[in-house]
């Protein structure tokens, strides 16, 4: 992905501050979250079908006149950026179909795959002509196989797997280590011109890619290249790394990156906090070692506690590469709040913490007219008011996320 707007480097400034800290701008959440019980499931139900529905219509390419053959998610709504030098979101939005569909069974999301399977490279504005999928940011190439696998998962389509294997293989292990190579030792690079940059981006979805390719390995029938174990070795592989040099351990901050000098970005941001508990989170559900589930809590609390200083909620995020930051940590964040192996205390608070932000953006956010969120937790944009595809695909996320949770 692109760099991030000089706002977000000075709100990185102030979450380092809470990292090194330790807990100097804790919230505590319970004196602002709403109760569970607030919203029915039916309400949830409905604020998704809208916003997936508003995704659709203001945002996928061919909805509009002159353009229907554009099998893309555009960048802005209604036509308002057109630009396709951002790639990854493209990932994000399909999750989000993929979602919705599985969701509610609707031939309207699904019919939208081949169609989004043949304008995804087409669009790609850094394919090879041997790959139109490739790109020169290994962690988009990574969204889309994370996209690719959910496609497979709701279809059983195996040339969805398939291709998300072939990304992983090729394009993304390919970037490991070398291992003894200082000052790195390991580590998915973040992008194929900037040498040894090793950044969480782009090691918490390897680690989730790799994991859940160990996990689907048996359904891509007969299989030439690497056996099933070598996936789940790798995903250890790089969860370690990931753990043993971005995450704080006292903490349970996920900081940004390391660059070629050794040198550690104590940038902290939502969505490496969402895969690295995501990729944690796997594992655990794979191994049973608690240890992983422990990591993922850890830094599950630190989003709430020293990241969450909005009254409650997470910083508001227009446009741009950090519109789709919180998202992303609430598509993994509600799969550990949904696990039965979460303690009680860790359950009741996650669960009153997402539905404190779910009940806020919905109630304050959206624009219940057009169903558009455009970053802004206590802000709805205004009907005729441009909205940025990152920040509404945040939207999405949430209000899906709060579809799928689990009370008990």
């Amino acid at each position: 992905m692109k760099n991030l707007l000089i706002t977000v480097f000075f709100l990185s400034l102030t979450l380092q501050l809470s990292a090194e800290t330790g807990g100097s701008n804790a919230v505590i959440v319970e004196k602002t979250t709403a109760s569970p019980a607030e919203k029915t499931p039916v309400y949830w139900q409905k604020m998704a079908d809208g916003m997936s529905q508003a995704l659709i219509k203001h945002f996928w390419g061919a909805n509009f006149k002159g353009y229907e053959n554009r099998f893309y998610f555009n960048y802005g709504s209604d036509l308002s950026n057109m630009t396709t030098n951002h790639y990854w979101p493209q990932a994000h939005a399909m999750d989000v179909m993929v979602d919705a569909y599985m969701r509610t069974g609707s031939k309207q999301y699904l019919n939208i795959y081949p169609l989004w399977w043949e304008g995804a490279p087409k669009f790609n504005f850094a394919g090879r002509e041997e790959d139109p999928w490739w790109n020169v940011f290994v962690d988009d190439m990574e969204w889309i196989a994370l996209a690719q696998i959910r496609m497979f998962e709701s279809t059983k389509n195996t040339k969805y797997l398939k291709k998300a294997r072939q990304t992983y293989d090729d394009w993304v292990w390919s970037t490991w280590g070398p291992e003894d190579e200082a000052p790195w030792f390991g580590g998915i690079t973040w992008k194929t011109d900037v040498a040894k940059s090793k950044n969480a981006c782009s090691n918490g979805p390897a680690a989730l890619i790799a994991a859940r390719l160990y996990n689907f390995y048996d359904a891509m029938g007969k299989k030439a290249g690497k056996p099933k174990q070598a996936y789940l070795n790798e995903a250890i592989k790089i969860y370690t790394w990931e753990k043993n040099n971005l995450f704080d351990r006292q903490t349970g901050a996920v900081y940004d990156s390391m660059n070629g000098e050794g040198k550690i970005t104590k940038w902290v941001f939502s969505y490496n906090s969402g895969t690295f508990l995501g990729a944690a989170h796997e594992l655990y559900k794979i191994t049973g070692d608690k240890q992983y589930l422990a990591d993922a809590v850890k830094a599950a609390n630190f989003v709430i506690d020293h990241l969450s200083t909005n009254e409650g909620v997470l910083s508001d995020a227009e446009g741009g590469d950090g519109g789709l930051f919180h998202g992303i940590f609430f598509r993994y964040f509600v799969k550990l709040i949904n696990d039965p192996a979460l303690d009680s205390a860790n359950y009741n608070k996650f669960r009153d913490y997402i539905t404190h932000c779910a009940t806020v953006m919905a109630e304050q956010g959206v624009n219940q007219k057009t169903m558009l969120y455009s970053g802004r937790w206590r802000k709805a944009p205004a009907d005729d008011e441009s909205v940025g595809l990152t920040s509404h695909l945040t939207g999405c996320m949430l209000m899906e996320a709060m579809c799928v949770l689990k009370h008990r």
